[in-house]
């Protein structure tokens, strides 16, 4: 009866422990849940959006725009009022009194200066989309180079880390026996360099990997220790065109071509300007002014 009662008691216990196990299991957090798994398409439109180097591209882009809306503004009217006194002297006789006058003066811009002034603008806006875009390349190309080398790091430390646990393995089941002869003993130290080999390289392409986590956290706007996976994926390689073509690409998309013909373009309109503001301004207005106690 003793035997059957510390059965039933054992057996009682295992099960609590079991349920309690399996509570503990599915509270902890799973590491493997906790990292981001993305593709590198993904990858790449997060960093467009979050990099904070975006935000001093649109704010060049905002101001050549405010500088376009100044530009096309007529200068303000000018008001001015003067307010004395006023003695007048001839033969022995002699007058004063009040004077006063008012005044209100619109400039006017000769005529093309406004328009040379926002094309000017224009081109400065031109400018700045054309960075904004050389930046959204280089930084595109900059991600997904990174995610390659994360992605590979990755692959590479897990193979290297699963091929050094096996020759521990194998070393540690070799240990066991007694080496029968000189040879038996050779190849167990040559396996034990095999792994001390698998251990460093597994080693180097972690450390590659944490390189490669650091910069594409900080391109993304992310904390450098958040964990990040790539996702598997296969690489298509374009078809190169002929060199025709690429240079005939590069003449009309290069990024640096098209800032030079936009900047060339900027300083003709400048130059423009410098001589039509050689002509004067004309300025209108009303005028009203009185002088009293001369009658």
């Amino acid at each position: 009866m003793k035997q059957k009662y510390y059965f039933h008691v054992l057996l009682g216990l295992s099960c609590l422990l079991a349920q309690l196990a399996k509570s503990f299991a599915e509270k902890a957090p799973s590491p493997a849940k906790t990292e981001a798994v993305v593709s590198l398409d993904v990858l790449v439109s997060i960093a467009l959006e979050k990099n904070p180097e975006v935000n001093f591209f649109k704010a060049e882009i905002a101001a050549a725009k405010g500088e376009k809306r100044t530009a096309g503004t007529w200068q303000n009217p000018e008001f001015s009022t003067e307010l004395g006194h006023k003695r007048a002297t001839s033969g022995g006789l002699s007058a004063e009194g009040t004077a006063w006058s008012v005044s209100v003066m619109q400039p006017f811009e000769y005529p093309g200066r406004i328009a040379l002034r926002k094309a000017i603008a224009n081109r400065q806006i031109e400018l700045a989309e054309i960075g904004y875009g050389q930046f959204q390349a280089a930084l595109a190309a900059r991600v997904r180079m990174l995610g390659y080398t994360l992605l590979a790091a990755q692959e590479k430390a897990e193979a290297a880390q699963k091929v050094a646990e096996r020759g521990q393995e194998l070393v540690e089941v070799l240990v066991q026996r007694d080496p029968a002869g000189v040879t038996p003993l050779l190849e167990s130290r040559i396996i034990e360099a095999n792994v001390i080999v698998a251990k460093k390289r597994a080693a180097e392409a972690a450390k590659q990997a944490k390189v490669a986590l650091y910069e594409l956290n900080q391109l993304r706007g992310e904390p450098l220790s958040a964990p990040l996976r790539i996702a598997n994926s296969d690489l298509k390689f374009q078809p190169i065109a002929s060199a025709e073509d690429l240079l005939a690409m590069a003449r009309t998309n290069n990024f640096e071509l098209r800032t030079r013909q936009v900047e060339l373009a900027q300083q003709g309109l400048r130059v423009d300007l410098s001589q039509n503001e050689k002509k004067p301004t004309i300025t209108a207005g009303p005028f009203v002014s009185q002088e009293g106690g001369f009658d």
